[in-house]
């Protein structure tokens, strides 16, 4: 597996106004990433970002010609982060479709057109991938249904483009996070304990790519349903029913 070192790195970072990505964008900046395209929708929530290795880019993942058109002004590229997300709450059965919908194209087929996208830059450098998940990917939550399905999709995404780029010599990551205190979780109640700080999460997940981890768990609880998911995935599907 070719293992990433963050100094020296041009790495991309989607969502990169939220809370873990622009987490991400700090860690990486300190740990010496030569250039950061920190994407969100808006440029004006990236203005803020004034260190002279960051460029802002303005990226809907869910419009692909936006994709395409931004990648083709990227001339390089070590570690693509794909960190955008939504949370709509929706239920499997009584949420709404279109939210439904919207949670796939953001964190299954959003991903998915960056790796197609940026393939031909990690290509040539042998670099790395990381998709943000969640220990939903799993085993559903039924409470975040909408969430759980999409984050599914993108797990079984994470693994099938991992077998087939193992021999192209790029690293495809899954991280499984529990709950993160962002913005987008603020109304989701603690489950085991305290939900993880962004920072944390970031330097959990740089040290997992520099160390060659495929799978990685970056906070307690993340770590703790990892161990468990393991050896006995029914367990989690019974712990989160009550969710």
């Amino acid at each position: 597996m070719v293992r990433v070192r963050i100094s020296g790195a041009t790495v991309f970072v989607t969502g990169a106004n939220g809370g873990i990505g622009s987490a991400y964008v700090t860690r990486l900046l300190e740990r010496g990433a030569d250039r950061v395209y920190a994407a969100d929708l808006a440029l004006d929530r990236l203005r803020r970002l004034e260190d002279e290795r960051v460029s802002p880019v303005e990226l809907d993942v869910t419009d692909g010609r936006q994709v395409e058109a931004v990648a083709a002004q990227v001339d390089r590229l070590d570690l693509l982060i794909n960190c955008a997300g939504i949370l709509t709450m929706a239920g499997p059965l009584s949420g709404d479709l279109e939210a439904i919908e919207q949670e796939l194209q953001v964190h299954y087929l959003g991903p998915l057109r960056m790796i197609r996208a940026f393939l031909p830059l990690l290509e040539e450098r042998g670099g790395a991938i990381v998709n943000m998940l969640s220990v939903a990917a799993l085993s559903s939550m039924p409470s975040i249904g909408a969430y759980s399905s999409a984050k599914a999709a993108a797990h079984s995404m994470t693994q099938g483009v991992r077998a087939q780029l193992a021999p192209r010599k790029i690293s495809v990551h899954g991280v499984y996070p529990g709950p993160v205190d962002t913005p987008m979780t603020k109304d989701l109640p603690e489950l085991d304990g305290p939900k993880a700080a962004p920072l944390a999460v970031a330097d959990a997940v740089l040290d997992g790519v520099e160390a060659g981890e495929e799978d990685i768990f970056p906070d307690p609880m993340g770590r703790d349903v990892g161990k468990i998911w393991r050896s006995d995935p029914k367990e989690i599907e019974r712990r989160f029913t009550e969710v």
